[in-house]
């Protein structure tokens, strides 16, 4: 009889009746009241109240009922954390039993069961296993430091566990180095900081040993481990290749992804002229197409796959373009894939094969697939340049059964073959027209528009289609309204005498009708345009069109290199990077492919450095500090500056006019129009007139010191997405134990990825620089976000900006170069020695000039003097001496800036009254106003 029995019944008070036969002498008696609690406890019923009954049904030698037991321990052990303890003996026992299933079921339990109370019982136990004389002990042992390390990754270390498990690679039993390497990797992914699998030739022969005897999964988790390893040169890298090669034949398809994957990032160091190279090649394609012969879901899982190992490498499937021919009865997904990879594939050679394909795939029944099927012949042409006639024609051919969606497709596809061979198959026009008024689609209305406005010369009746058109301009959608506007103002421009009435009228209803701002800006930049400089205008407007591109929808090659070394998982099928969609980011490890070498590749490579150039040499991405921001920053597109230029003009907060006409004074050194204020010294070694009778601006020996909770303001924009072409950055600045950094979050708003960020700083009036290259690890994806936090220091180049606490910074990246100025607050400059003694203090106090005195009011302040004192101490500003006066509370206090000037406070607190007054003394009174800041930003958050 079989055991669904015991889901059926449905009796009161069981509880009860449980209780009793767990307690019974009968051993059957027993092991069917734990199946009975295992049923109801599958169903969801709460049986936690049988815990001491259950647990001491443990000690028995029936393997089945301890399994049962052991299961039942595993659901409710988290909420029971106290009675769980009650089983700690039985599995230090069980560990110990003659019988290895019960010593590896006893450590298997262990693992999972996830309460701190008792993992420090079962390291004994664990310690036994994994040198067990049984292999699959010790293969079940290996697993569960993993799973230990989970929970208490401390407790694992301390315990030298993970040294256990490394010695466990050099196992005489393959599926115990399988195991091994398994629970390695998964401590390794969440922590990418520890180098735990310290891979080196002779531990990756004994893993290449131990792959042929695996099991399946084993081979998978040491397939996994070997694409993590660099080999030192070709000729490793060969013989891994060869070693692993085998497994393509394997049965299991993710074998031979795993197996795929170690080839495709092996293969990078190997030199094309090879011979072994072109066998290897050969050898990837049939296990590739052996692939597309599983079911649908694991055929869609190959061909995404496929579709990647395409884009890099085309030559090794170049031959087998027959095997991604679509079949009637493939799923809808399966069929879009097969039609990507044939568009990759499609060459001269095979291209007549190719397109009698789609030809027929245009007269199928499933929409989506048709339409995919004429752009893809559309993409063809444009691919292959000796097919376009033949696809052109095709086109036609299909225009001509005029099935609306069919149609409105090929019209698309069509406008791009216009934009890429010119002047060439012009004389299709007039059959385009006779189907304009069947377009109801936005994407084919725009781009028949786009049509009859870019060749409106050799269309009679130009004007008539296009007010056919305009007469439900405000029903279109914004592409079409776009492209409607666009064509028009270049009919008019040619033919002006006829359609002076049109363009009002067009001009009139985008700009005074509409309220989409896209449409409202570009009707009015057009407008202008023809109002002030109809040449201009012309020139603007029907301006010679870039040709465009074969493959627009290749992947980014980092990102493309990154997806070949995830072949087999997730990110393959998604094609984005794990960081895109594990949440949290926790483990993500970024790949990368390993360099290339061989001779004929260096020539080849496009990333690789000119021969000769050491690497320091090469440009780099933004100049370095000796050329400045200067240079970066010249772009000269502001009016001639007459007569000298006023610094401060070209400094505006929150306005930042980089580009403006004040840039000589900006870049022009300490000279342009600053006069350094009354009372100032100005040193003789630095050209800024901040410094102070106290000597070297540059006098670092601030930033040791203990760690203090120095006030960071929250994150604000610093840059908004529309003036950066989709890029957003917002940050804020943080001083922590003596560094200072710039905490970025970059976010990616655009559509396309953005990567090859770098920054720099202009000279500012503390020498605020990045103390390394702004780091983004992964290309950032559209909608993506990134934080940063970037190291400061102070030894850039010195000038005194207005205000003083100004920074303009410039962001690049693939796209362009990004300014923006942002304020730092003075505080993150307070370095940790900034505590003068007492008759220093007041020694100084009346050293420095009256003149040199400053009054502040910190209003709406209710802390009492000891809190102000702790708040302030927090970000290095040092409480000297406190005193009361005629009931008022009196602090002494000192802070010492980064370049070494000393600024010495009086701070007054009446105990009824909320305002404050602040007397701050200093030899550079200038930073006076910014210190006062400072205070009221850290009292008052």
């Amino acid at each position: 009889m079989t055991d669904s029995k015991y889901f059926t019944t449905t009796k009161k008070g069981e509880i009860f009746e449980l209780k009793a036969e767990l307690n019974s002498d009968k051993k059957e008696k027993k092991k069917e009241a734990v199946k009975k609690v295992i049923a109801s406890m599958t169903v969801g019923k709460d049986v936690s109240a049988l815990f001491p009954d259950v647990v001491n049904c443990m000690q028995t030698d029936n393997l089945e009922l301890k399994k049962l037991v052991y299961l039942y321990l595993m659901n409710y052990a988290k909420s029971q954390p106290d009675m769980a303890i009650m089983a700690v003996n039985t599995f230090v026992k069980d560990c110990e039993d003659p019988n290895p299933l019960i010593r590896a079921l006893a450590v298997r339990t262990m693992g999972c069961i996830r309460v701190d109370k008792i993992t420090e019982y079962l390291c004994e136990p664990l310690r036994k296993c994994l040198k067990d004389e049984d292999p699959y002990v010790r293969k079940t042992a290996a697993v569960c430091v993993a799973k230990l390390h989970d929970i208490n990754a401390q407790l694992v270390e301390d315990q030298g566990f993970l040294d256990t498990l490394k010695d466990l690679i050099s196992d005489s039993n393959p599926m115990v180095v399988a195991n091994a390497v398994a629970a390695l990797s998964e401590i390794a992914e969440s922590h990418p900081s520890s180098n735990l699998l310290d891979l080196n030739p002779q531990s990756i022969n004994k893993l290449l040993t131990a792959l042929n005897e695996c099991t399946e999964w084993g081979q998978i988790f040491i397939l996994d481990c070997l694409a993590n390893y660099m080999p030192k040169d070709d000729r490793e890298a060969q013989s891994i290749c060869e070693r692993v090669t085998p497994r393509l034949s394997h049965a299991n398809s993710a074998v031979v992804l795993s197996a795929v994957k170690v080839l495709m990032k092996f293969m990078e160091m190997l030199s094309k002229d090879l011979d072994y190279y072109g066998t290897l090649l050969k050898k990837l394609a049939p296990p590739l197409v052996t692939l597309l012969s599983a079911e649908p879901e694991l055929q869609y899982v190959a061909l995404r796959n496929i579709n990647l190992i395409v884009q890099k490498r085309p030559e090794i499937l170049k031959h087998e373009m027959k095997v991604f021919f679509v079949k009637y009865n493939d799923p809808i997904y399966v069929k879009l894939e097969k039609l990507d990879i044939m568009i990759r594939l499609a060459s001269q050679a095979n291209i007549a094969q190719v397109l009698a394909e789609l030809k027929e795939y245009a007269t199928e029944v499933d929409v989506d697939f048709v339409r995919k099927a004429v752009r893809a012949i559309g993409r063809c042409a444009i691919k292959v340049e000796q097919s376009a006639e033949r696809c052109v024609s095709t086109l036609l051919d299909l225009i001509q059964t005029k099935v609306n969606y069919v149609v409105q497709e090929a019209i698309v596809v069509i406008k791009d073959i216009f934009r890429k061979y010119p002047n060439k198959y012009e004389s299709v026009i007039a059959t385009l027209c006779e189907n304009l008024d069947s377009l109801d689609e936005p994407e084919a209305r725009a781009a028949m528009i786009w049509i009859v406005g870019e060749y409106a010369e050799r269309i009679d009746n130009a004007d008539e289609l296009l007010e056919s058109f305009l007469e439900g301009f405000h029903d279109e959608s914004t592409q079409v309204q776009l492209q409607l506007l666009t064509a028009i103002v270049k009919l008019f421009l040619k033919k002006p005498t006829e359609t002076q009435e049109l363009v009002q009228q067009v001009l009139s209803l985008a700009t005074q009708d509409s309220d989409n701002p896209d449409l409202r800006d570009r009707g009015y930049i057009y407008w202008r345009l023809l109002s002030t400089d109809p040449v201009a205008a012309k020139e603007v407007v029907l301006a010679e069109k870039p040709l465009i591109s074969e493959e627009t929808d290749l992947i980014e090659p980092t990102l493309l290199d990154e997806l070949i070394c995830h072949i087999g998982t997730l990110a393959s099928v998604y094609h984005k990077p794990p960081g895109a969609f594990v949440e949290g980011g926790r483990g993500v490890v970024h790949k990368s492919l390993p360099p290339r070498t061989g001779s004929s590749e260096s020539a080849e490579s496009p990333d690789t450095a000119p021969a000769g150039v050491p690497a320091a040499d090469q440009p780099s991405v933004i100049p370095t500090q000796g050329d400045l921001l200067g240079d970066l920053l010249n772009l000269d597109l502001g009016p001639p500056v007459s007569g000298p230029p006023v610094a401060t003009s070209s400094v505006q907060m929150g306005a930042v006019d980089l580009l403006g006409g004040g840039l000589d004074s900006l870049m022009g050194g300490g000279s342009g129009g600053f006069a350094p204020a009354p009372g100032t010294a100005v040193p003789s070694n630095t050209g800024a007139p901040l410094g102070s009778g106290l000597g070297d601006l540059f006098d670092l020996t601030g930033g040791v010191g203990t760690l203090s909770g120095s006030y960071v303001a929250p994150k604000t924009v610093w840059l908004p997405a529309m003036k950066a072409k989709g890029l957003e950055i917002s940050g804020t600045f943080s001083r922590q134990v003596g560094s200072i950094s710039m905490d970025l979050v970059l976010t990616n708003k655009a559509l396309q990825v953005m990567s090859d960020f770098a920054i720099q700083f202009n000279r500012n009036s503390f020498g605020l620089a990045p103390a390394a290259p702004l780091q983004v690890h992964a290309p950032l994806a559209p909608n993506q976000s990134v934080e940063i936090s970037l190291p400061l220091n102070t030894v850039g180049s010195v000038m005194k900006m207005d205000p003083l606490n100004n920074l303009q910074v410039a962001v690049k990246n693939n796209i362009d170069v990004f300014y923006f100025s942002t304020l730092y607050p003075l505080h993150i400059l307070f370095v940790e020695d900034g505590k003068m003694e007492r008759q220093m203090f007041l020694a100084t106090w009346k050293d420095i000039p009256n003149e040199n005195e400053t009054q502040f009011q910190i209003k709406d302040c209710s802390l009492n003097a000891d809190s102000v004192s702790s708040k302030l101490q927090g970000s290095n500003i040092f409480t000297i001496a406190k005193r009361n006066v005629e009931g008022q509370d009196m602090l002494y206090q000192s802070l010492k800036l980064t370049n070494g000037i000393w600024v010495l406070a009086e701070l007054r607190i009446q105990p009824s009254n909320p305002s404050f007054t602040l007397s701050l003394k200093c030899r550079a009174p200038e930073v006076s106003q910014y210190v006062y800041q400072a205070y009221e930003t850290i009292l008052k958050n």
